[in-house]
């Protein structure tokens, strides 16, 4: 029992050295991808709670079988006990669950209420699932809109993610509570983001809330976690962190970019004009 433990220790304190990079994927590695917010810092707090606790259940479970099948085997006991019932091991068997999901509970409550939506949001953004890519407004900076696609493997450049890169990505601001509206278009799909830990369903006629705020620049890339239809698997998200500065020149050159006709998406704007 004392080398499991040991072990279960060791893997535990192994486990941010073999963590992801930040932001995405990586071949041959453990754990959850390194935390960038507030929500992902508690759930990751979370999930090693939990590590300990069902590790210390699994080895007490796995402690009494070999009791039981050293002490009461055939050999040792050539006529077995009758005993039927047993009122202190009836109790500790109920109370203990109990109170290990009391345990479970608390956190968890608060977890999930820290992360539901934000007080305070310093910036809002809606997120639209379409089949099959997404379309991103920003209503609290000029109102315009812009589609996100996956790039093909042939045309990935040096640095881009295979199946995660898009053609446009999510920009936001460093250190700011990032408010997301998100919904779907046609049928279900989620923008889920793990360097964040955001996962929130986009449902068509529904309006979801969810936020983060990413505490470090960088790329991080996420993707559609419902299965959506055919190409579920190629409609990836990408989210630029940078600093405020380069936040509002990159808001000044989108609205020359993305300028949207009547509040349409740039899709359905090249369509009207083409017509």
């Amino acid at each position: 029992m004392a080398a499991g433990l040991a072990f279960a220790g060791l893997l535990i304190l192994a486990a941010p050295a073999l963590a992801q990079p930040a932001g995405q994927p990586a071949p041959w590695h453990l754990g959850l991808q390194p935390s960038v917010s507030p929500v992902a810092d508690e759930v990751h707090n979370f999930h090693n709670l939990l590590l300990w606790i069902i590790t210390l259940i699994s080895l007490f479970v796995l402690a009494l079988l070999v009791y039981v099948m050293v002490r009461f085997r055939a050999s040792a006991n050539p006529v077995p006990s009758k005993t039927s019932h047993n009122t202190l091991v009836e109790v500790v068997w109920t109370v203990v669950p109990i109170l290990i999901l009391i345990v479970i509970a608390v956190p968890s409550f608060k977890l999930l209420y820290f992360a539901d939506k934000a007080e305070k949001a310093d910036l809002t953004i809606k997120a639209i699932g379409k089949q099959w890519y997404w379309t991103y407004e920003y209503p609290d900076n000029g109102n315009f809109t812009f589609d996100a696609t996956i790039v093909q493997e042939a045309d990935l450049k040096a640095g881009q993610p295979r199946l995660l890169a898009t053609d446009n990505a999510v920009v936001v601001p460093v250190n700011k509570n990032v408010r997301v509206l998100v919904t779907a278009a046609d049928v279900i799909h989620a923008w889920a983001m793990p360097a964040f830990a955001v996962k929130k369903d986009a449902v068509p006629g529904r309006l979801n809330e969810t936020w983060f705020r990413a505490e470090r620049e960088g790329t991080y890339y996420g993707q559609c976690s419902e299965i959506c239809g055919t190409y579920h698997g190629y409609m990836p998200i990408e989210v630029k962190v940078v600093s405020q500065a380069d936040f509002d020149k990159w808001v000044e050159d989108a609205k020359k970019k993305f300028a949207a006709v009547d509040g349409a998406s740039p899709r359905l704007a090249d369509a009207r004009a083409a017509q």
